[in-house]
């Protein structure tokens, strides 16, 4: 028996005329081994991404091509970090007394003594190349005024691994998440760290904080997602609609648009500050993503993991965006609705022709796949039509819950209209 259930939710969600749908594309990354962090400094071209046994590969056409950095040591790399440029940066990893820099965009990779013997999970350079923090094993902090050239410890007040660091504005404020369910924060550039109410038992494997210092997101185990709104004083459970271990997020310009990758080569998303979350990709694969990371803007993505796995999303939905007119044919004009949207029983979609011709109107996956045909006439006249879409696909299976798009080709003209699916 299939239950039907309808939510109102304050979002409206929808597609514009001439605006392309984003899709995630696996590039080839040249290597198997397991990837662990992605950045990319100043803009979409030039990015690194590092790994298992040493893997550190570099782009500098927006991952048409990466190469791997021979630099002769086989160590496991966890994170990467440039700052401000892409010339300068650091690795850190499972390594003891050791992180890495580079001053000539990975050439080079010049060793730093940290002086601790435990694994390092996380860097960032908040401002410039200069002041730095690291986290790792056993609650391990430490922190660099002089890139690098000397590091300190700084007192957790942990003994919990710390898997992820970010200090959003400057030097002074900063967040770190870890083991059972661990947030800490300073306020004074690390003299003091202060243990915050997380709420929940599991992981903390990644903390972001897109704009200030207040509203921040960590993500974790079993699907967990946080939220704050002030500055940790107060974290808020978010419903993820997925089980399983989330080991990345990313807000890349606000509070509002955000990703989350994880496991089974889950991609996430929101566009509503987490109010709601919805799979933005799902591969289907038992292979994990282990950060993900968008430079400049919430169009143009970057998400790696398991097996050497790059993903991009390069901003255009193949099969769904909008056709262009020939040049001398006349446009006529449509209108495409869906509502309710959101839906989770069925949605009505209803279109509008002003001028007789042929017509389709077709559901596909985020993946550009073909998941239903609604209507395919080989003529309709000119006037308003209803379909409606019950969340199944051609063979009349329930689809799973996520964005889909409702293409309408009518004539010499395409609309598309993003529909969400809610269970």
């Amino acid at each position: 028996m299939r239950l039907f259930k309808f939510v109102l939710i304050p979002v409206v969600l929808f597609s514009l005329p001439g605006i392309a749908q984003a899709i995630w594309i696996t590039q080839y990354s040249g290597t198997t081994n397991n990837l662990w962090s992605v950045r990319f400094p100043v803009d979409t071209l030039t990015g690194y991404a590092v790994g298992e046994h040493g893997t550190i590969l570099k782009t500098t056409d927006g991952g048409a091509n990466w190469a791997s950095q021979t630099w002769g040591r086989s160590y496991d790399l966890y994170s990467v970090y440039f700052s401000g440029d892409v010339m300068t940066g650091y690795v850190v990893g499972r390594m003891a007394d050791t992180i890495f820099k580079t001053t000539d965009g990975g050439t080079d990779w010049v060793s730093q003594p940290s002086g601790t013997t435990n694994y390092l999970w996380s860097i960032q350079f908040p401002i410039d190349a200069l002041t730095g923090y690291a986290v790792g094993e056993h609650g391990t902090i430490l922190k660099t005024t002089n890139g690098g050239a000397g590091w300190k410890s700084q007192t957790s007040g942990t003994t919990n691994d710390l898997w992820s660091v970010q200090f959003p504005q400057n030097t002074l404020t900063g967040y770190a998440v870890g083991e059972h369910g661990t947030i800490l924060k300073t306020t004074n550039g690390g003299a003091g760290w202060a243990s915050q109410t997380s709420g929940t038992p599991y992981e903390l494997y990644s903390v972001c904080f897109p704009v200030d210092t207040l509203t921040g997101y960590a993500v974790g185990e079993r699907g967990t997602i946080l939220k704050t709104t002030n500055g940790g004083a107060v974290w808020v459970s978010q419903t993820s609609r997925t089980p399983y271990e989330l080991y990345s997020v990313c807000f890349p310009v606000d509070t509002l648009t955000g990703y989350a990758v994880g496991e089974y080569s889950h991609i996430l998303v929101t566009w509503n500050g987490g109010a709601n979350w919805w799979w933005n990709y799902y591969g289907g694969y038992f292979y994990f993503l282990s950060s993900v990371h968008f430079p400049s803007d919430a169009k143009i993505g970057y998400a790696v993991g398991e097996y050497g796995t790059i993903m991009k999303e390069n901003g255009l939905q193949p099969g769904v965006e909008e056709e262009k007119i020939k040049d001398g044919m006349q446009r006529a004009e449509v209108g495409l609705t869906a509502r309710p949207n959101p839906f989770s029983g069925q949605t009505h979609i209803r279109y509008q022709l002003s001028a007789p011709g042929p017509v389709r109107l077709i559901v596909y996956d985020i993946a550009g796949h073909r998941v239903k045909a609604l209507v395919e006439k080989s003529r309709a006249e000119a006037r308003s039509y209803e379909a409606v879409w019950d969340g199944r696909n051609g063979t009349g299976q329930d689809v799973g819950y996520g964005v889909y798009f409702v293409r309408l080709d009518a004539g010499n003209i395409s609309e598309t209209e993003k529909v969400v699916v809610i269970r």
